[in-house]
């Protein structure tokens, strides 16, 4: 816990002794027991960020239980918190302000989650009360005074693990859970039955040994479909959702329930990583990979390193899972701290589709659909419907000259041009001018050509190839979540891509160049995750299955999408990050902010060996801003995170002081870009 002092924002160095109490005036009118109150006050400056002591007025004495809701005076003015601990004594030898009211006396913050919400704030650089905001809802007071519900009390059925059958150690693994060890694996799926269910039968062995799990899934759609298979395993009643799109009044009854102690089990989304579930038992993550899981807000954690926090802290089972890994999941392995769940090669080859890449030939070379793929279309039409993956949403996502081949720039601002229905006139990117006018400054050249087309331009030539059948699209804001088993083209952006109901007959992944043309730390990572969630929605090569990718058969990370094989290329992602002193082998904080501050934070004093990149201007100051912004990069090993994570702490602390511009602190984000 870190130091107590004032409840007021003022600073003491030093503190003698506390004076006995009975001699002590302050303590006048407080309760006879335990008189102070630690609160966690709901402040996001950096150098607030502790406990405050408060007196706790002999009539709110029964209310003020630790972990419960409470109004303070700080800093003049009312602000909620949190009391963390009730205490004896305190250190303080000033006045001490008294705790307002109680707002209520259920207890929403365990210490288990209040040890959680401190380590993910020290391990990101941020703010106890922000990572608090994350973990504890919004408080809706009817629901709170709504009867509780009754608990599950049906037995649990036959125990079931036939969905770990076929990864070498699964059934191991789950009858660890069951007899209450807490086994740690990072597992690769093969899509023979849905990942939802093999989850299920290993939150069911938990639940057996009396424990309780969380699971984190990316998207509210992965939920839904975890719901249904997790009451069909379970049975009614012994899980919860917890997502933020439930609403203010379900999601907090379903918080209640868990901190109750009601139920055990929640399947989410990233919000449910905090969720206070009793006995915890494991934690586990599908698709870590996926950029859904690393919370917009500050101080920005990433769910799977939420729930590896809580393992670490619980010592309860972990399990990562998905169709890819990444290099944060190799690295589990890769230090011994996780085992590896997967299948032989021989299930591999019979669960995944056939997996191609061509690139065309003769004078196919240069098209975007070469023959063997307009094929592999036509035999899937005859048997069920079609996916096509494209990367882009939009109409033509990028425009260059047609004779020479020149990337259309803005006259105006230098951004790309791009275009977004037929006959529509180009228009830039970033600026929104339209070019109805525009002509090539290398060549002269007026024709324009679209090197990178989305998702509605590529369902306009399917169309167009062939005639008569159905072309839908899932991007954006039209996604959907399922399409009949009957022939149909579907194109979709990844992510979007709905599911049929016996699996596609075949599949197309278009414009594997432009994914792997994005200059991102996690470019090959996330296209290869990309590509095999979209192979995994394909019946298995026994079932005829194939899928077809557009690109150059020669690079690694397609060879890779063509053996089924995420491991190896974990394995070979992992030695270049430490290569290249890159996350997960570094711990590498990205800083924002005003350019003058940065250079004079570049100076340090940083944790040795420091690698500072910058800082480099990102934009140019605005109208009511004094500075242009920047940005800092700093990579430290990573035995000195905690360190570098501390040092940027103190930074932000003296922003604070001096009422300045916060920095954006980010400790390794998801993307560079």
């Amino acid at each position: 816990m870190t130091e107590t002092r004032d409840a007021q924002p003022a600073l003491v160095e030093e503190t003698p002794p506390p004076g006995p109490r009975a001699a002590d005036p302050r303590f006048a009118g407080a309760a006879e027991h335990l008189p102070i109150a630690r609160v966690a006050a709901d402040v996001s400056l950096a150098h607030l960020d502790r406990p405050f002591d408060y007196l706790v007025p002999a009539d709110l004495a029964d209310d003020a239980v630790p972990g419960c809701r409470v109004t303070v005076r700080f800093a003049g003015k009312q602000v909620g918190g949190f009391v963390l601990e009730r205490a004896a004594t305190t250190e303080h030898v000033g006045r001490l302000g008294r705790l307002g009211r109680v707002l209520s006396p259920e207890v929403v913050l365990r210490p288990d989650v209040v040890r959680l919400c401190r380590e993910v704030a020290d391990r990101y650089a941020g703010v106890f009360a922000d990572v608090v905001r994350l973990a504890v809802p919004p408080r809706h007071a009817r629901t709170e005074k709504r009867a509780p519900r009754e608990v599950a009390i049906e037995p649990l059925g036959p125990a079931q693990d036939d969905a770990w059958a076929v990864y070498e150690g699964g059934s191991d693994f789950v009858h660890a859970l069951a007899d209450g060890s807490g086994p740690r694996a990072v597992w690769n799926a093969v899509p023979s039955d849905p990942p939802e269910r093999a989850l299920a039968q290993a939150v069911d062995a938990v639940l057996r040994s009396g424990r309780g799990a969380v699971v984190c899934l990316p998207d509210v759609s992965d939920v839904v479909r975890a719901d249904a298979v997790f009451t069909e395993v379970l049975g009614p009643g012994r899980h919860l959702v917890l997502t933020a799109d439930l609403g203010p009044s379900a999601r907090y009854a379903a918080f209640l329930a868990l901190a109750r102690g009601q139920v055990r089990a929640v399947v989410g989304t990233r919000a449910a990583a905090f969720a206070p579930v009793h006995d915890l038992g494991l934690v586990a993550v599908w698709d870590d990979g996926d950029d859904l899981l690393a919370e917009p807000r500050a101080p920005y954690p990433h769910a799977r390193e939420v729930l590896l926090t809580r393992a670490w802290d619980t010592g309860c089972g972990v399990l990562v899972g998905g169709y890819a890994r990444t290099a944060e999941a190799q690295q589990l392995v890769a230090s011994g701290w996780c085992r590896s769940l997967t299948a032989p090669m021989r299930e591999r080859r019979a669960h995944w589709a056939r997996i191609t890449v061509d690139a065309g030939a003769g004078a196919l070379q240069a098209a975007r659909i070469p023959g063997a793929a307009f094929a592999a279309v036509r035999s899937g039409l005859a048997v069920g419907p079609v996916l096509v993956q494209v990367p882009r949403v939009g109409y033509r996502a990028a425009l260059a000259c047609q004779d020479c081949r020149t990337p259309a720039r803005c006259g105006r601002c230098s951004g790309p041009l791009g275009q977004d229905r037929p006959g529509d006139a180009p228009r830039c990117r970033w600026c929104g001018e339209a070019a109805a006018d525009w002509s090539c400054p290398t060549c002269g050249g007026r024709r324009l050509r679209a090197p990178v087309s989305g998702e509605r331009r590529t369902a306009e030539e399917l169309g167009r190839a062939f005639p008569g059948v159905r072309v839908r699209s899932s991007a954006g804001d039209a996604v959907l979540r399922e399409v009949p088993d009957e022939p149909a083209i579907v194109v979709a952006t990844p992510g979007a891509e709905p599911r049929a109901e016996r699996g596609y007959a075949a599949a197309l992944l278009l414009d594997t160049a432009a994914s792997l043309s994005r200059p991102d730390l996690r470019t090959h990572e996330e296209s290869l995750r990309r590509w095999l969630n979209a192979s995994a929605l394909v019946r298995s090569s026994t079932d005829g299955g194939q899928v077809v990718a557009v690109g150059d058969p020669g690079l690694p990370v397609l060879q890779a999408l063509v053996r089924a094989d995420p491991v190896g290329h974990a394995e070979r992602e992992l030695v270049a990050r430490i290569e290249t002193r890159l996350p997960p082998a570094a711990r590498l904080a990205a800083v924002e902010g005003e350019l003058p501050a940065l250079r004079e934070l570049a100076g340090g004093p940083w944790p040795e060996p420091a690698q500072v990149l910058g800082p480099v201007e990102l934009r140019p100051a605005g109208e009511d801003e004094d500075h242009p912004w920047g940005r800092l990069i700093v990579a430290v090993p990573r035995t000195e995170g905690a360190a570098l994570a501390r040092r940027l702490q103190v930074a932000q602390s003296e922003r604070a002081v001096h009422k300045a511009r916060p920095y954006r602190i980010a400790i390794d984000p998801q993307a560079l870009g």
